[in-house]
């Protein structure tokens, strides 16, 4: 008999919420960290969602909508899910990783994939956006709703040339406006659009 999608990757969610107690064997746990590692060194970012009563069945929705938006939606146990980000450097804040926990994996396009969750969220009181992890930049809920409203890449890096070459006394009203975190998200974005650029095209230079 198959193993089903919550057991294979170590669903660990308590009917009330959080992290069941239930053991599982140090084998396994090996196992879920080398599975979550190989998720996240597969990612251009981490969208992680609280689905505190969803229950698995209610998974499955927002499962598909993950995969139209280029991604993978996988419920962690946090212990482990932490123990993987440090193994492949990153320093993930412990607060994004307590009560149920579920992870998106962005293969392709952060900002795709957060206006799919972000939707979800809105349609399902059950769903609930913790943060995301996005190149060396962690991301509040507020930021992940930012990064829901971006333009495509290219789009963005006209806005940012644009706002680099404006009098700086128009650069400084834009900072200290409500659209500076908006900035700092496209900022993070496209450092790491960038660094994904960077290496695909180191091998074909070798």
């Amino acid at each position: 008999m198959p193993r089903s999608k919550d057991f294979l990757f170590g669903s660990t969610s308590s009917p009330e919420g959080g992290e069941s107690k239930l053991a599982i064997t140090r084998e396994r746990k090996e196992e879920l960290v080398k599975t979550y590692t190989e998720l996240i060194r597969k990612s251009q970012g981490l969208i992680l969602i609280e689905y505190r009563g969803l229950g698995m069945k209610g998974m499955d929705p927002l499962r598909r909508k993950v995969r139209e938006a280029s991604g993978e939606l996988h419920v962690v146990k946090n212990t482990l899910a932490l123990r993987a980000l440090k193994e492949t450097g990153f320093q993930a804040p412990e607060g994004l990783f307590t009560e149920t926990t579920a992870v998106a994996f962005a293969f392709s396009d952060p900002p795709m994939l957060a206006k799919a969750l972000a939707a979800a969220a809105k349609d399902s009181e059950f769903v609930k956006i913790k943060g995301a992890l996005l190149g060396a930049a962690a991301l509040g809920p507020k930021e992940v709703e930012a990064l829901a409203e971006l333009p495509p890449l290219p789009v963005i890096r006209g806005q940012l040339l644009g706002m680099l070459s404006a009098p700086a006394s128009r650069l400084v009203g834009v900072m200290a406006s409500g659209v500076r975190q908006v900035v700092n998200v496209v900022k993070a974005y496209a450092d790491q659009a960038g660094a994904a650029e960077t290496g695909a095209e180191a091998p074909a230079a070798a």
